[in-house]
Parts: C-alpha cells; sequence; structure tokens
C-alpha cells in the first residue's frame, strides 16, 4: 500500500459516523469546559461556535444510521452550550467556589460506595447471575456495619460484620436464584425489601428515637506525606482521602486482574457465558455462580459500611437511598467490566458531588438538585 492510499484509508476512518459522533461528544464536552476556569474565555461566542460544530457532527452520525452515539452527540452539545451560557453569567468567584479541586474529591467520596457495589455486580452478572438484590446488600452492610462498631468499639470489625451479612443476604438471593431457579429480579428485589424492613426495625428497636451514638469509631482518612501534599491539584485532592477510598482503588485493579488475566477470572466468565460448555471440562458452576454472588454481596456491603462508618458516622433508615440501583446502573453502562463501571461511577458521584456547591453558590433549589444523580442514571441507561 502507497503512502497515500494509507492517508485515505485514515481518512475515511476519522470519516466514519462513529468516529464524527464521538468527536462530536469531545467538542461537546470541551463548549462547556471553555466556559470553566481557569479557560473562562470571555466572549459566549466560541462555546457556542463549538457545540454547534458537536450539534452537526452529531447530525452527520445519525443521517448515516449511528444513531446511539449520534444522539449522545447532540445530546451533550446542547448540553454543553446551554451550561457555557449559564457560567458565562457567573461572576469568577463563584466559578472558583464550584468548580474546585475540591469538587474532584467529593466526586471520589460520593463515588466509592457505588463502586464497591458496581463491582460486585459485575462479579455477579458474569457469573450469570443478576443481583438486583445490591441496594439491600449495601444497606445491611450499612446498618450491622455501624452497629458492630459500636458494641465492639472497632471499626475494623464494623467492616468484617458488615461483609458477613452482605454476603448472608447474597447467600440467600444465590440459593434462591440458582438452586430454586426462581426469576432473580423477584429474588432480588425481595431481597431489597427484607433489608430495608430489618434494618428499620432492629434500628427502632435498637437505638429508639436518638439514633446511633455520635461517638462511634470512624474509618480513618490516610494522610499522604508532606511533599505529596504539596503538589499542586495532586495534594488538594488525594492528600486527605479516607481509608476506603484507597482500598476502592486497591480493588478495582485487583477485579481486572482476577477477571481479565487469571484462570479463576477464565472460569467466572465462561460459567456465565456458557455454563454447558463449563461443566462438561469439569467446571462446577454452581460453586462458581455462589461464590461470585456471595463476593458481590460483600463487596456491596462493604459500600454500605463506608456510608454509615466512614463518610457519615451515622446510620438512618434507607440511607443508602437507592445507590445499589445506580450501582446496577453502573455495572450496565460499563459493559459489565470493573473499569467501566467504575468510570459510570465517577459520572453518578460527579452528580452528589457537584449539587452541593450549585446549591451553596448558585442559589439552585436544593429538591430539584438532588434529583440529579438519579436523571444522570436515566439518561445513562436510555443512551
Amino acid at each position: 500500500m502507497t503512502t497515500m492510499d494509507a492517508l485515505l484509508d485514515r481518512s475515511r476512518r476519522l470519516a466514519a459516523p462513529r468516529a464524527v459522533a464521538i468527536a462530536g461528544i469531545a467538542l461537546g464536552v470541551l463548549a462547556v469546559w471553555l466556559a470553566l476556569p481557569p479557560w473562562t474565555v470571555g466572549t459566549l461566542g466560541i462555546p457556542i461556535a463549538v457545540g454547534f460544530l458537536a450539534a452537526a457532527a452529531g447530525i452527520y452520525a445519525l443521517t448515516r444510521d449511528e444513531r446511539r452515539l449520534g444522539w449522545w452527540a447532540v445530546g451533550i452539545a446542547i448540553a454543553g452550550t446551554a451550561g457555557a451560557v449559564w457560567l458565562e453569567g457567573r461572576d469568577e468567584q463563584t466559578l472558583n467556589a464550584i468548580f474546585s479541586t475540591g469538587l474532584i474529591a467529593a466526586m471520589l467520596r460520593f463515588a466509592t460506595p457505588l463502586a464497591f457495589a458496581a463491582i460486585g455486580g459485575v462479579f455477579s452478572e458474569r457469573s450469570g447471575v443478576v443481583n438486583i438484590g445490591l441496594e439491600g446488600m449495601m444497606l445491611s452492610g450499612a446498618f450491622f456495619g455501624i452497629w458492630a462498631t459500636v458494641w465492639s468499639g472497632s471499626w475494623v470489625i464494623g467492616i468484617l460484620m458488615a461483609m458477613a451479612f452482605g454476603g448472608l443476604f447474597a447467600l440467600v438471593h444465590a440459593f434462591f436464584s440458582i438452586h430454586l431457579r426462581t426469576d432473580q429480579i423477584v429474588s432480588g428485589f425481595a431481597i431489597n425489601f427484607l433489608a430495608l424492613g430489618l434494618t428499620g426495625y432492629l434500628f427502632r428497636s435498637i437505638y429508639g428515637t436518638q439514633g446511633t451514638p455520635s461517638d462511634v469509631a470512624r474509618i480513618p482518612d490516610v494522610r499522604l506525606p508532606e511533599f505529596l501534599r504539596d503538589i499542586p491539584y495532586f495534594g488538594a485532592i488525594f492528600g486527605q482521602l479516607n481509608l476506603m477510598i484507597w482500598l476502592m482503588f486497591a480493588l478495582l485493579i485487583t477485579a481486572w486482574l482476577v477477571l481479565f488475566k487469571t484462570p479463576v477470572g477464565l472460569r467466572l466468565r465462561s460459567v456465565g457465558e456458557h455454563p454447558r460448555a463449563a461443566d462438561t471440562v469439569g467446571i462446577n458452576v454452581y460453586a462458581v455462580r455462589y461464590a461470585a454472588v456471595v463476593a458481590s454481596g460483600m463487596l456491596a456491603a462493604l459500600g454500605g459500611a463506608y456510608l454509615s462508618i466512614g463518610f457519615g458516622g451515622a446510620f438512618n433508615e434507607n440511607m443508602t437511598q437507592g445507590r445499589g440501583f445506580i450501582a446496577l446502573a453502573a455495572v450496565i453502562l460499563g459493559k459489565w467490566s470493573p473499569l467501566g463501571a467504575f468510570g459510570a461511577t465517577l459520572l453518578f458521584g460527579f452528580g452528589f458531588a457537584i449539587s452541593i456547591p450549585l446549591q451553596r453558590e448558585a442559589d439552585i433549589s436544593a429538591n430539584l438538585l438532588s434529583t440529579l444523580p438519579y436523571v444522570l442514571t436515566l439518561i445513562a441507561l436510555v443512551g
């Protein structure tokens, strides 16, 4: 192939509808980024022009049957342009207060419980079992984690107890789904209702109207050495994060390696994709599925424990507030991959994090902003 032929082939690939749609998505993000500090441009013309190019790229892709990414490009172009117009009407001090390094740190804090549950959901679904019960397993981890921490005085005991009860709820779901072959969706919702009722009853019976003690032991923060904290931006974001956030990073890497680079992960994926073929080569399909579902419950419970004894230091009824379902959406959006699911949890975590400074600095209704993470979930699933 000559140089000219190679150039023509590359230009054809760049002009493909999928590539154009991806470029449109990037331009839509760039439109709003140009209105953010420190890039804040002095005129609206540039972000609007970039947004117009993004929309044009999306329409081009739509006319050539690249509908999914094409609609994403058009939607992000509209949202990015509207965001840029709104941001241009704000003073620089307000923008700096909203879009700061603290926003990234808050995003990680809000994404962590979602990431634990989502990675657990990846293991369960890769084995062939849909775990709708992630919400209930998170809630059980939140309650039993703080309950064990109160009577033992140790957050380590709290984490272990949370994992034990999360695994127990998952074992019930596994028994009904795998052995009794009940509908996995129905079984998962039953687990959610069971956890909601049980934790609510025990919370009122044990703590009454006083609530959990205020002096409960908390999962500690990890404070990096001073020379790392002094690094611009990095130190402000990672200088002092909760131990569970660092464990989540370690879990993310470990989960990806186990799932895609080890014989254990190969067996797990084979059981989910071709259970009969796996059985013919001697893999115990039931055992692998049980292990995967129980592991998913334990990981989801870790996310719940982080909410009660790492993030908030207290327990309230139904304190997970649908985070298990958001984690399930992250699994789907992330294409059943630990890294993809983590990326999705960052998106949803950003939705939680941005609502706080927007309410404080931009005087937007708290009730409206509280819907933002769930709206993002719906948009991600529809897209």
